[in-house]
């Protein structure tokens, strides 16, 4: 394997061991892009007229996007300085990270879970500490408690759980929160709350209703509403540790684009929450049609399915792409598979039928 160069000028040693972010393969003409748990959806007519209004790219935006700010605390019954706005979660957990962690100081997450948080724990100085998931791809909440200590700072908790698609309850999530040191910093990370139908999932409102300064709860625009490509999200929580995030983030990182998007987006809202309800149910389709074809499948409350192959796992995706399906690989772990559009699930079940057979009994991946 070829070496890759030297970097020609002193950086930190933990970040030149870091491998740069790689989007998963792009999808060409004729293949459908299952990997990056979009939604297929175009944007709605009235978002697109909202985006046409906003073409004063001469000019900077609001360095709060204040309107959104403001509209959002409206909905969720608290104050303005208890909403904070990114350019999308990513960069508001980046924000929070840093604001808490540093050298020295340990972040908590369970493990598989969201790709970045690696990288973002490493880029703020800070060591992560994973805690392996369940034999069901869920969160071992105890366990994560267990290894709290005295150089904890931040707790990750991923529901639906990025990758995986699993929840936490509402009834774990109370058992424990307060187990949780008081002054440790626990971020909920809900990126796909709106497609949740497990009625006993987690809920990142009622948490915010109980009001825990120590808690924060992290959403998104890009997932349900569809502005992936536009990068807006939000965080609610207590204002000072809101204000600790914005003293870290990079000034005028959300485009006036954005905030009008969403601000239009929110408008549109239960015309986009009808498109979110038949993402799930084809979701719940897919997961019922894998299983019954063989796939042990975890249970799945966010866009996307998630498939434990294991060793196998490039090879199966490799026969997805030829097959023109862009999935999400974790090497030696599994696939990352979104719900995409109806033709593409169609697709999928036909070539998972025909994989599956070829998996030897006893296979992570086999029922």
């Amino acid at each position: 394997m070829t070496q890759p160069e030297p970097i020609p000028v002193r950086v930190r040693p933990e970040i030149a061991e870091l491998a740069p972010y790689r989007q998963g393969r792009q999808a060409g003409a004729d293949a459908f892009k299952l990997s990056s748990n979009e939604n297929p959806f175009e944007p709605l007519p009235a978002v697109l007229d909202a985006l046409a209004s906003a073409s004063a790219v001469n000019r900077y935006p609001d360095a709060l996007a204040n309107r959104l700010r403001e509209r959002l605390a409206s909905e969720f019954g608290v104050s303005i300085d208890e909403v904070h706005i990114g350019a999308g979660s990513v960069a508001l957990l980046s924000q929070l990270i840093t604001a808490a962690a540093g050298p020295g100081d340990e972040v908590l997450y369970a493990w598989r879970s969201f790709e970045a948080y690696p990288t973002l724990v490493t880029t703020a100085g800070a060591t992560s500490v994973t805690v392996p998931l369940t034999d069901d791809a869920r969160h071992d909440l105890p366990a994560l408690v267990d290894a709290v200590t005295e150089r904890t700072r931040v707790v990750l908790l991923c529901s639906p759980n990025n990758p995986t698609g699993t929840v936490i309850s509402q009834a774990e999530f109370d058992a424990v929160i307060d187990r949780f040191p008081a002054d440790v910093l626990v971020i909920l990370d809900e990126a796909y709350a709106e497609f949740v139908t497990d009625p006993d999932a987690v809920d990142g409102t009622r948490v915010l209703a109980e009001r825990r300064p120590n808690v924060v709860v992290l959403r998104t625009f890009s997932k349900a509403y569809g502005l992936a490509g536009l990068r807006v999200g939000y965080a609610l929580g207590h204002a000072r540790v809101l204000d600790a995030a914005r003293s870290t983030a990079i000034p005028l990182s959300v485009t006036a684009q954005a905030e009008i998007a969403a601000l239009a987006s929110i408008d549109a809202r239960q015309e986009l929450l009808e498109r979110v309800a038949d993402i799930a149910e084809r979701r719940d389709g897919l997961v019922a049609a894998l299983r019954a074809q063989g796939w042990r499948v975890p249970e799945a409350q966010g866009n996307f399915v998630w498939l434990a192959t294991g060793e196998d796992t490039l090879a199966v995706a490799d026969a997805l792409h030829e097959a023109g399906l862009i999935v999400r690989p974790f090497a030696g772990a599994g696939l990352r598979i979104s719900v995409g559009e109806h033709e593409s699930v169609e697709k999928l079940l036909r070539i998972a039928a025909s994989v599956v057979k070829d998996l030897p009994e006893g296979h992570p991946a086999r029922r």
